[in-house]
């Protein structure tokens, strides 16, 4: 009755320490900051990887998500994947330029102005966020015609497509970017400003024009500076934050992210995808190895997955493959010309692949180059092959019969059999032989060996 008693109390004191705890827990639960890093360029795998991050803040009912940011820009298309996610979210995002020395530029600039909290590291800046143009440089970028001469030239050329589509462009980034603005309470003069002019600001100068909220130097700071601020989240729901002291956890990309920010690595892809075509050559070329199918079909499909999530261009991944089908050609049937014509469509092609390059995604010309090397390369082994054999002995065939040593295995007036290259032959002469007798062949007519004696060669190939 006494263990009884006793094992009662325990489990009231059990129950009472939970239900003391479970509070402790649950606000401890509320005051997680989960933290999102993107270094580099903006792409497919960063886009993965902030949905992802998002979806688990999500389902563990974090306070806020920190996303940190030290890009020079990348695809419009994942920005605008990033974008979406970010103002859908249940969870406040913060968007945080960092570490000092860092920048977000381009895509990055959209990214902060859509979160519901921008902060800035000291030393760090923001800004640039000109689209790049399809097909020429923007007039009032570096490396463009000077803004008199733009202008002149656009008065004069007015109606050309080109500066429509500039004009289409620019309209739109700047119509997206304004939006962004106007839901957050930024400076929308100075985003425009961002788009049109690719204007810049650093930490300071774009807290005093309104662009961001604060200035901090780590998150710790962050998270105090935002404690008890009021954001509209995803379905028009204000929350108040309640930051100070909460616990920072970082959220590492998946493997699937990871895998992304590889193979969508443009040079990578162009790799990927040569490795795929060349593996199915060599296969073809030497059925039943096995290894090379194997391998350059996993490759060519890892290498059209990333191409197909990347801007490219189709009109030189067409041209591509026109080289390629050309040098394959050459492979099977030298003739320098096929080959030539290959490598040039295949360079051409290479070049024109994709349609823009926003920072961290362009074709390296070194990986073009070597490349090309490689294919060049495989057309001289052909043509050099093709030399050898057009001047070497023949080794199959009636010609290469004629002065093989054969031994008479029967014979009976002019015809018999004899054993020559391995193999047991019918034979006829002009003379009479014996069993055993070393005999020469002077000519195969049909599949008959034609033999002599041995002393009577001349070196020729003469028949009997």
């Amino acid at each position: 009755m006494q263990t009884l008693k006793a094992a009662l109390v325990a489990a009231s004191v059990l129950v009472a320490l939970l239900i003391s705890i479970g509070p402790g827990l649950a606000e401890e639960n509320s005051r997680l900051a989960l933290t999102i890093s993107i270094d580099g360029a903006i792409g497919p795998a960063s886009a993965s990887y902030v949905k992802d991050a998002l979806a688990k803040a999500a389902e563990r009912h974090a306070e806020v998500v920190i996303l940190r940011m030290n890009t020079p820009g990348g695809l419009s298309s994942s920005m605008r994947e990033i974008i979406t996610d970010v103002l859908a979210s249940p969870v406040p995002v913060i968007g945080y330029v960092a570490p000092s020395g860092a920048h977000a530029a381009s895509a990055g600039t959209y990214i902060l102005y859509a979160t519901h909290v921008a902060a800035m590291a000291p030393g760090t800046n923001i800004g640039a966020a000109t689209p790049v143009q399809i097909g020429g440089p923007i007039p009032g970028l570096p490396g463009s015609v000077p803004d008199k001469e733009a202008k002149d030239k656009k008065d004069s050329d007015h109606s050309s497509g080109k500066d429509a589509m500039t004009a289409k462009v620019t309209n739109d980034a700047v119509a997206f970017i304004r939006s962004l603005a106007e839901l957050r309470g930024r400076n929308a003069d100075w985003a425009e400003k961002a788009v049109r002019d690719a204007a810049t600001l650093s930490a300071n100068g774009a807290l005093q024009a309104g662009v961001i909220e604060f200035v901090a130097r780590d998150p710790a700071e962050l998270l105090r500076q935002v404690d008890g601020r009021t954001v509209e989240v995803a379905g028009g729901k204000t929350q108040r934050l309640a930051t100070n002291g909460a616990v920072v956890e970082a959220i590492d990309p998946g493997w699937i992210s990871q895998t992304l920010a590889v193979i969508t690595d443009p040079n990578v892809a162009f790799v990927l995808l040569m490795v795929g075509i060349y593996g199915l050559i060599f296969e073809f070329m030497s059925p039943g190895a096995v290894a090379p199918g194997v391998v350059g079909t996993i490759s060519l499909l890892l290498g059209l997955y990333a191409l197909n999530m990347l801007p490219i261009n189709y009109a030189g991944f067409a041209l591509m493959l026109v080289g390629i089908a050309l040098l394959t050609i050459e492979a099977f049937n030298p003739t320098v010309v096929i080959g030539l014509g290959g490598v040039v469509a295949f360079v051409l092609g290479a070049a024109m692949l994709f349609r823009v390059e926003p920072p961290g995604y362009h074709l390296s010309w070194s990986v073009i180059g070597i490349v090309s090397a490689m294919f060049i390369g495989l057309i001289l082994v052909v043509l050099g092959a093709l030399r050898r054999a057009r001047n070497g002995p023949v080794l199959v065939g009636a010609q290469a019969m004629r002065g093989l040593p054969a031994e008479v295995i029967d014979w009976s007036g002019n015809a018999g059999h004899v054993f020559a290259h391995g193999e047991r032959w019918q034979a006829r002469g002009t003379e009479t032989f014996r069993s055993g007798e070393m005999v020469e062949v002077a000519s195969v007519i049909d599949l008959t060996l034609v033999v002599r004696r041995a002393s009577a060669a001349t070196g020729g190939g003469g028949t009997a």
